[in-house]
């Protein structure tokens, strides 16, 4: 709908990892069903609402810029997010003293009352009458879209802040997971990425309790959860997943087809030490042997992770370790990251910090030996026919992604001289070409 000259404008900035994004897209829901319209310009608001991310030194950096860039164009600014809580909540209202009001992650009532109290609103609002969507406010493209499944983490992993900052598991109960994932597949959606600090230890605060949908009984658990997903005939991602026993039982449905045969496997390291320093829930050993039986029992799976090196006390023969690790586990898409610090977390109180040069030598190597491994698996579907979701469209053709794809951190599907199509729509092509990351089909 358009801008109305009669509404409250407010605009949004929204940083961070997909799970701040989905807290932004319920803010922007409410404060749409409020009567506020959201615009794209810091001359058009009326009060700009921030999003942080408070992860890694970096991200809080951007965030602080942002503020900044915020308060410079408009002056009035309201922050969220993981930065809101604690320390970093004191930096920010110390550097920046005219913003209006901090909070913390998820804090949507609060970030909306705060919208309320700086810029009431000037209209009577009827969400029935006003076309706020079904499925609500989306930042994402119309085919596609996060699941939040649960808020917070259990585990304490010596480098994050995140159970400080969001506290610990709470699952959501299954029936408004559920009831959320049906308006978003009646408002088109063909793909559901479902997220949260630790999917595999859904429902476990709730000791597995059993919720409705459809009248339906259903346990708060993974495993039912995916079996339902599964019935709605989309693409259902897993991301965010420890390699547990119980995921076992969710490989069956990626061999039928039910949901995607892809599990992200945030699995950090390959050696036994330097996980135990990061207080890791999952020995490498174990990892692989779980690795061995997931491919046994659907040989399509694409598996992803992410790692970390130059940690605290990691040694030579701890990373040769993580690269035997790397070479046993031939996983489908990998992310490597430095060891950098984090206020707060409880890695900054280890001995023997790795030199910057040293973890830069040994990013180059770890990338050098998967880029081989993501070459090698890629060139050999060259001659399949996949299906392919397509993401953007333009005069050269189309440019989607396979199964094998999440967006926005793993790779593209390019389909040069393709024409009649848009995104959204599923279609069937056979590979080409292939580089480390990326296909081409016809």
């Amino acid at each position: 709908m358009t801008d109305s000259p009669d509404r409250q404008k407010v605009g949004f900035i929204s940083l961070g990892c997909p799970k701040a994004l989905v807290d932004s897209e319920r803010i922007l829901t409410q404060l749409k069903m409020d009567g506020y319209d959201i615009v794209p310009s810091y001359e058009g608001a009326e009060v700009v609402v921030v999003n942080t991310c408070g992860f890694i030194d970096s991200a809080k950096q951007e965030s602080l810029d942002a503020i900044g860039e915020a308060i410079s164009e408009n002056g009035k600014v309201i922050v969220t997010g993981c930065m809101g809580k604690g320390d970093d909540a004191q930096a920010i209202q110390r550097l920046h003293p005219k913003v209006l009001s901090v909070t913390g992650p998820a804090a949507y009532e609060e970030v909306v009352g705060a919208v309320h109290e700086f810029v009431p609103p000037t209209l009577i609002h009827d969400p029935y009458t006003d076309l706020v969507p079904p499925q609500g406010v989306k930042l994402t493209p119309r085919h596609y879209a996060y699941l939040k499944i649960s808020e917070g983490c259990n585990h304490r992993c010596s480098f994050c802040i995140i159970p400080d900052m969001r506290g610990d598991l709470v699952s959501r109960p299954i029936g408004d997971v559920m009831e959320e994932a049906e308006r978003l597949v009646r408002a088109g959606v063909r793909e559901l990425l479902v997220i949260s600090q630790d999917t595999s230890a859904y429902g476990v605060d709730t000791k597995f309790r059993t919720g409705f949908w459809n009248g339906r009984p259903m346990k708060t658990r993974m495993q039912e959860l995916c079996e339902a997903l599964g019935e709605f005939g989309i693409w259902v991602r897993l991301h965010y997943v420890y390699p547990y026993p119980h995921v076992d039982k969710v490989i069956p449905l990626m061999a039928d087809g039910k949901i995607l045969p892809y599990l992200d496997v945030p699995l950090q390291h390959g050696s036994p030490e330097v996980l135990r320093r990061m207080k890791r829930p999952a020995a490498a050993e174990k990892s692989l042997e779980r690795i061995h039986a997931w491919r046994q029992g659907c040989p399509d799976i694409t598996l992803r992770s992410t790692f970390i090196v130059g940690f605290p006390g990691e040694t030579d023969a701890d990373f040769d370790t993580l690269l035997d690790f790397l070479e046993q586990a031939q996983l489908d898409r990998v992310g490597c990251f430095q060891y950098s610090p984090v206020a707060g977390a409880k890695a900054n109180d280890l001995p023997d910090h790795v030199p910057d040069d040293v973890k830069q030598e040994r990013w180059e190597r770890f990338m050098a030996l998967q880029q081989e491994i993501s070459a090698s698996k890629l060139q050999d579907k060259i001659g399949s026919t996949i299906e392919i979701l397509i993401d953007e469209v333009d005069e050269q053709g189309a440019v989607g992604r396979s199964s094998a794809d999440a967006p926005e951190i793993d790779g593209k599907v390019y389909l040069d001289g393709a024409s009649g199509l848009n995104p959204g729509d599923m279609v069937e092509a056979e590979v080409t070409g292939a580089d480390e990351y990326d296909l081409w089909a016809g």
